[in-house]
């Protein structure tokens, strides 16, 4: 039996920027990082005493005799991907809800690619675990998704991650010192709106739309690096927060589908509570409200905002790990006699 456990992403500047449809004419970047809020994946070779080949549990349970009759198209893909023949029991746990904006999907197939090369032994690297599920979701499952969630949730950490036109990516850990790389976390608040989006949709318009936006995702890809310039420095950190409301301010301008007036109302409350900047984590539509507010503010937007969860977290460094390896043969054997 193996399990998995991958963290989820929060991407603070640079979102859209990380599609093929942007960078492989322009170059793209994110600064991201990943959380202490994770998805695990359990995952075992199935004996074979039951009417089905395949259990798949998620919200809902899956019993199939072949692949192709799997339902779940990450599980479905990331089968016949590893071109896995044995009948295979899958098990997924999260943290947080899906389709939320935290790169939850990516972490899902990012966690299970770790499992099933560990249940056959194989040994991969983070680079390989980004790379395989880009394919899976991008090629083989035929979603519209960038590839900076994959990346995030593979590799782990607070980082710049360059996505480079010939496909390739670059990933800069942002050196802070431990005082200041503290008080930075302490900044932020994590509201759950109440509703989950489906992303590709909203992405949909997004990747229609960038002939007419590039200008906007010019300025957004340019604030990545005045980001760093900013965590690097030793000057006020009420500066990152400004700064994500301008790209807050540029993102809703990318689609009519980003935000909502449930969203702009929870931000403005949000601001007039001391926050200086925020932003829907992800494609926006639902999910995550994330806020940058000063530690001597953060009771009041706590107050502004009461019918809302807010969900503590810290930053993470870890990426996809095996938290149990116990890989088994693929051949159950029945033997006679005691």
């Amino acid at each position: 039996m193996i399990i998995s456990r991958t963290p989820y992403r929060i991407s603070f500047l640079g979102g859209g920027t990380d599609y093929p449809q942007w960078y492989r004419e322009h170059g793209g970047a994110v600064l991201s990082t990943t959380i202490n809020r994770y998805c695990y994946i359990t995952c075992r070779y199935l004996p074979p005493f039951f009417a089905h080949k395949h259990r798949i549990v998620y919200s809902i349970i899956e019993d199939a005799m072949t692949i192709d009759e799997i339902r779940h198209p990450a599980v479905r893909e990331c089968l016949r991907f590893m071109k896995i023949e044995e009948g295979m029991e899958i098990h997924h746990d999260g943290d947080l809800p899906k389709q939320s904006g935290l790169g939850t999907s990516s972490s899902f197939t990012v966690g299970l690619l770790n499992a099933l090369h560990a249940l056959r032994g194989e040994t991969t690297t983070p680079l390989q675990l980004a790379q395989e599920a880009i394919h899976v979701e991008r090629d083989l499952c035929g979603d519209r998704v960038g590839s900076q969630d994959q990346v995030a949730t593979s590799f782990g950490g607070f980082n710049r991650i360059r996505f480079l036109q010939n496909d390739e990516f670059e990933i800069d850990p942002i050196s802070m010192s431990g005082e200041r790389f503290r008080l930075f976390q302490q900044h932020f608040m994590l509201f759950f709106t109440g509703f989950s989006r489906i992303a590709s949709d909203i992405a949909k318009e997004q990747l229609a739309n960038i002939p007419e936006k590039k200008p906007e995702l010019r300025a957004m890809h340019d604030m990545v690096e005045e980001g760093v310039r900013i965590l690097t420095g030793h000057g006020n950190l009420d500066a990152f927060g400004h700064l994500l409301n301008e790209g807050w301010r540029l993102k809703k301008t990318l689609s009519g589908k980003i935000s909502t007036g449930a969203i702009d109302a929870m931000y403005h409350e949000a601001r007039k509570a001391g926050a200086l900047g925020g932003k829907i984590t992800g494609a926006g539509g639902g999910g995550f409200l994330l806020l940058f507010v000063p530690p001597t503010h953060q009771a009041a937007v706590r107050k502004a905002l009461p019918s809302y969860m807010n969900v503590p977290f810290s930053f993470e460094s870890s990426g996809s790990q095996l938290i149990l390896c116990q890989p088994t043969e693929a051949e159950f054997r029945i033997t006679d006699g005691a």
